[in-house]
């Protein structure tokens, strides 16, 4: 399935800003079912300075500075994608969860160094007991890593509510796990620190999901949105992913942008300014189907 993406960010300040730097992760990745074919960037004001180089993580960064005065920045990020579905994984056929975690206790073998760093807290995220046992009905004794992790991602969606005015970027983990309530990187962060707690590696996905209208309704433009999941790993089969939000394993209607421990590691837009006073945030999202001539559908 082809894509084209359209991301626009816009920041409206209330006193000029003078100066600012910024970092932009909004490049979709190359992976094996994944293939990047066009990207672009466009930002107002022009800035001064800009590179883009890959983070520890593998993903593109943008990095720049706008030197000249403004009270509005906007960010367009525009990206044309092909993503294959990959072969449905045999959940059944994974080994054993407690063997999987016990490769992940030192000492480590050098093939599992990669995955290893995935087990850890991370600045967002912090293993706890309350989370152990949030998972621990899923994960019977020798009960295939993949299939426990599908009941859980399952569990996940069937017990937490969907919604966006429950919680914000700042709402801690523990917050949302008592709430039952939130939304996307919500339920990716609980899974996440879940599965660590078991001795699990486990990552944050951020990306975009194609969504479909309701029968009968008009498509809206810039109605769709980032979108969040997580992936645990496996041996032999690598990193598989997973959606609590909509109980399934992402396939070709997910496109990828990032990895990382948690949603810090990457964040759509970060950066630090010189004045500005209050500023409002808004952001718009077009996930576009395309069909083979390269028209949307």
């Amino acid at each position: 399935m082809d894509y084209r993406i359209t991301h626009v960010t816009v920041y409206d300040y209330t006193e000029p800003v003078t100066v600012s730097h910024h970092a932009a992760r909004l490049t979709p990745r190359q992976t094996d079912g994944q293939q990047r074919v066009d990207f672009t960037l466009a930002i107002q004001p022009e800035p001064a300075l800009r590179t883009v180089r890959s983070d520890y993580f593998g993903n593109r960064v943008a990095f720049f500075t706008i030197q000249e005065i403004h009270r509005r920045l906007e960010i367009t990020a525009t990206s044309r994608v092909s993503v294959n579905a990959a072969q449905p994984v045999k959940l059944d056929l994974s080994p054993a969860w407690e063997d999987v975690a016990a490769l992940f206790r030192d000492p480590v073998s050098p093939e599992m160094v990669e995955p290893y760093q995935f087990v850890f807290d991370s600045p967002l995220l912090a293993t706890a007991p309350d989370l152990t046992e949030l998972a621990r009905a899923c994960f019977p004794a020798r009960r295939p890593l993949l299939a426990a992790v599908a009941e859980f991602n399952e569990h996940l969606h069937r017990e937490f509510q969907y919604d966006p005015k429950a919680t914000s970027v700042a709402t801690p983990l523990g917050e949302v796990v008592a709430r039952r309530r939130g939304v996307c990187q919500d339920f990716a962060h609980v899974a996440i620190a879940a599965l660590r707690s078991l001795g699990l590696p486990a990552r944050y996905v951020s990306g975009y999901l194609r969504t479909r209208p309701r029968e009968g309704e008009e498509r809206l433009v810039g109605a769709d949105a980032s979108h969040a999941w997580f992936g645990v790993f496996c041996p032999m089969l690598g990193w598989i992913d997973f959606d609590p939000t909509n109980n399934c394993l992402p396939a070709d209607e997910h496109i990828t942008v990032g990895y990382g421990r948690d949603f810090s590691d990457v964040s759509p837009v970060s950066g630090i300014i010189t004045g500005g006073g209050r500023h409002e945030v808004r952001v718009a999202v077009e996930v576009e189907p395309l069909t083979g001539k390269g028209k949307p559908e």
